[in-house]
């Protein structure tokens, strides 16, 4: 069984944050206690008497808040770092998954919703990728507790019972388990994998995301990393790279001039309309 841990980052209520962020990391069953372990030595750093007392967690490690003032932004952001490089080394059937969603690109949408759908959809759909390979497995979503628990819940029973906007789903076994972050360093793991997405596309920050982008899951569809960012018409307000390889935008008063895409870019408008060349997930 794979199991995919999943956070969120950034305020869906917060007319100053412009994105929403889904994402997470998809483990084998038998690798989660070898992983929990090398990140309770990440912790231990911080409190060797009693790691377990520490969470990490991305935003107070980068802000130096909730009793992370005490140590030096220096040895916080390394330990982020530290626990990403824990996730790159696992096997590779190991990915990451993520949606990233521009809230004005989904006015008419619930953003918490439609990065829920798009996200599960990719995470069934690698594990039927295993199974084609013969490598039959069946998934569960673990997740953070949060005010959007019970809305996951009724989402994932409709979607396995009824389908979603792209199929059915075949391969999750049970609808998501909430846990305390507190009690799980997977899901602390996951939370760093998703404000790391956050802080990238929110604030240009970069010292996150590169250790770990080449383990987003890469199919015929692209890169399990999905941005739904791309407005109507020609103008842009961002642009990512969503897969290993590399895109360049020049813009002049907003509008793309130019966009070179090495390998396979998804990228898609607020209508719902897939770009060039694109399927939807």
């Amino acid at each position: 069984m794979y199991l995919l841990y999943l956070d969120d980052s950034g305020d869906v209520d917060d007319p100053k944050i412009n994105h929403f962020v889904l994402g997470g990391v998809a483990i084998f069953e038998r690798q989660t206690h070898w992983i929990g372990k090398e990140l309770d030595a990440i912790a231990a750093r911080f409190d060797p008497a009693d790691p377990a007392a520490v969470e990490l967690h991305g935003n107070p490690m980068v802000q130096g808040n909730r009793g992370w003032k005490a140590f030096s932004q220096n040895d916080r952001i390394t330990a982020i770092q530290d626990s990403l490089r824990v996730f790159e080394r696992v096997h590779t059937k190991n990915k990451a998954f993520a949606v990233v969603i521009e809230k004005g690109s989904v006015k008419d949408k619930d953003p918490v919703e439609h990065a829920f759908e798009l996200l599960i959809n990719r995470f069934d759909r690698y594990l039927q990728k295993l199974h084609r390979q013969g490598d039959t497995q069946r998934g569960l979503l673990v997740m953070d507790k949060s005010s959007y628990e019970n809305r996951f819940q009724g989402l994932a029973r409709n979607f396995r019972d009824n389908g979603h906007s792209w199929g059915q789903l075949r391969n999750l076994s049970e609808v998501p388990l909430f846990v305390d972050s507190r009690a799980t360093r997977l899901i602390q793991l996951a939370d760093l994998v998703a404000y790391s997405i956050f802080r990238s596309f929110e604030r240009g920050d970069d010292r996150f995301l590169p250790l770990f982008k080449h383990r987003f899951e890469q199919d015929a569809l692209g890169s399990s990393l999905v941005p739904w960012l791309v407005p109507p018409g020609d103008k842009i307000t961002s642009a990512a790279v969503v897969s290993t390889h590399s895109t360049t935008i020049s813009k002049e008063n907003g509008t793309v001039k130019q966009v070179e895409v090495i390998e396979e870019v998804v990228a898609i408008s607020a209508e719902g309309a897939p770009a060039k060349g694109q399927t939807l997930p």
